[in-house]
């Protein structure tokens, strides 16, 4: 009997890998068979050292239509993991537009224009395909201080829903999963911070912060056969957060 959750032969491309999510993404693909493409803007080399395999692809999404060429020249695919994004803080009323243009660029404009060449190459071939993107809380809550992050991410679950929309019946699913608060570089001010740590975890039924892997499972059974009758879901991973 095959093994549902195993992904031998399926060639996977993941952004963002050089660390954190995209890397345990990456790990965890290719620890069940795949063959992993590990994106970033820089280096790749600790990611490919833990998968033990798999390749490297230099792409900086801070230009969508550089991506779109990057991932045409990568071969034909079976997986595609949108999880490359940033953030910028600022309050709204002092928000400027190089951040709005930079932070929808990488995280949204990206994500269709990578999902959408995907997407051809697939239907062109008639092959089935898997899409997840990187939601976010903030892909349901409002957040402060972050207008762009929240529309984009607010964007990732509308546009995920569309596309599964439209190619799901070509045999592209198309899915996203939400992180909750998760230990990686990007929240090390946070868990630091023994007041703001402890309001967290507090709302956290879960009682901790999430783990690189946590988000590494979700994507990694949404990239398998198990998951053949799931599409347009957004998968919260948060720990019970959301629910609280």
């Amino acid at each position: 009997m095959t093994d549902p959750f195993r992904l031998d032969g399926k060639r996977a491309l993941v952004t963002g890998a050089n660390t954190g999510i995209g890397q345990a993404i990456a790990v965890s693909l290719a620890q069940v068979g795949a063959h992993v493409i590990a994106a970033g803007r820089s280096s790749c080399a600790e990611t490919l050292q833990l998968m033990g395999a798999g390749s490297e692809l230099r792409m900086d999404l801070a230009d969508p239509a550089g991506g779109v060429k990057a991932i045409a020249g990568a071969g034909p695919l079976d997986i595609l993991v949108n999880n490359a994004g940033i953030i910028r803080r600022s309050d709204s009323i002092d928000y400027t537009e190089a951040d709005w243009d930079d932070v929808l660029n990488v995280n949204l404009k990206a994500v269709f224009m990578l999902s959408q060449e995907f997407a051809r190459d697939a239907i062109a071939r008639k092959a089935e395909g898997r899409i997840v993107n990187i939601a976010s809380l903030l892909s349901f809550q409002g957040g402060i201080r972050v207008p762009a992050y929240t529309a984009s991410k607010h964007g990732v679950a509308g546009l995920t829903k569309i596309l599964a929309n439209e190619w799901s019946a070509h045999g592209i699913n198309v899915n996203a999963v939400a992180p909750g608060y998760i230990a990686t570089n990007n929240t090390a001010a946070l868990r630091d911070d023994p007041k703001r740590s402890a309001e967290i975890l507090a709302r956290i039924p879960a009682g901790r912060w999430g783990d690189p892997s946590d988000i590494a499972g979700a994507v990694t059974f949404l990239c398998g056969p198990s998951s053949g009758y799931v599409t347009g879901a957004v998968l919260n991973v948060d720990g019970g957060w959301l629910a609280r």
